[in-house]
């Protein structure tokens, strides 16, 4: 069994926010490269753009309240050879953005980087409103987008830097709150290459997530483990484009998948997931994810409760899908 990067509920592990990851990771790419730019609107200390505004005062552009504009002025920044990230909360950076999105960055291909903060109802207390379930969905939808959801905050800076060099259209993915770092800066990441955090010997179930949220799968593969049931965990950080080979791989030597997202049942993770296994490899699979509701108020525990996301759903949707193979 590999389990060095399992997680467990010991005190002394570090937890950060991945919008840290990015913030360190946008430093990064901006030392390295020059072209790098960083746009936001009204939100620089929640995004941590107000990193790179502090370092790079003459590359960090403030738009205000105005998303709209927040993108076409990003898409406007590559046509002319920049490396754009544009920055707001996800509820509206994709979410109320999302035609200009279309429009000005995928529809004319330009490597603009929309990142997404305070997705998923993890955000808490903020409520439905500030809640993003569908943004996944709206853009891994869109012909030319790449859509990155990293683990944690080591991840979420490796994701930025990779995603500034990409030069393709791409939306990045983070959370608010602090979670636990699983992963090291030796751990390898590449867009559209997943791998296995926790594989026990010959898995009976593949559990494939993507973001914090799959620290929950991580400890129910464990509960599981001592139960006699055998899984793997697979981070499948990037949703688009889906590393197919390994899923493939995985899908053989296995006898169902559970997929785990904080995010909308239906446009997600679980929806790639399935319509790559409906057309290669049919099997059963069970989804843990929001299920066609809006989120609420409430501590990340309460909402993970009650959405069914955390260890507890996990380790039953792994239950029907061992009765259903």
């Amino acid at each position: 069994m590999r389990d060095e990067l399992s997680i467990r509920e010991e005190p002394q592990i570090a937890r950060a926010p991945t919008r840290d990851g990015f913030g360190k990771g946008v430093v990064e790419a901006g030392k390295a490269d020059e072209r790098v730019v960083v746009l936001c609107a009204d939100l620089a200390e929640s995004t941590r753009a107000e990193w790179f505004q502090k370092e790079f005062p003459t590359r960090y552009i403030e738009l205000g309240v105005a998303e709209q504009n927040l993108a076409a002025v990003g898409a406007g920044f590559a046509e002319y050879g920049k490396i754009p990230f544009i920055t707001s909360y996800a509820a509206f950076n994709p979410g109320r953005n999302n035609e200009q999105i279309r429009t000005t960055i995928a529809l004319n291909n330009v490597p603009v980087k929309i990142c997404g903060m305070h997705a998923g109802v993890s955000v808490g207390p903020d409520g439905a409103t500030h809640q993003a379930l569908e943004d996944i969905g709206l853009m891994r939808m869109l012909p030319n987008m790449v859509v990155i959801q990293p683990i944690d905050a080591e991840e979420a800076r490796k994701a930025t830097i990779a995603a500034a060099a990409n030069g393709r259209p791409t939306y990045l993915r983070f959370t608010r709150e602090k979670t636990p770092i699983v992963t090291t800066r030796e751990t390898p990441f590449e867009i559209g290459r997943g791998y296995a955090l926790w594989e026990s010997d010959a898995p009976q179930i593949a559990i494939v997530g993507c973001g914090p949220v799959l620290t929950e799968a991580l400890a129910a593969a464990q509960e599981l483990a001592a139960r006699g049931i055998r899984t793997t965990v697979i981070n499948m950080h990037t949703i688009k484009p889906l590393d197919a080979e390994l899923l493939y791989r995985t899908a053989l030597s296995t006898r169902g998948v559970v997929t785990v997202e904080e995010h909308q049942a239906a446009g997600g993770l679980g929806s790639a997931v399935a319509e790559f296994l409906a057309t290669h490899h049919p099997m059963p699979i069970e989804f843990v994810a929001v299920h066609d509701r809006f989120g609420q108020s409430g501590t990340v525990a309460e909402l993970y409760r009650e959405y069914g996301l955390d260890r507890t759903a996990i380790q039953d949707a792994v239950a029907r899908c061992l009765k259903r193979s």
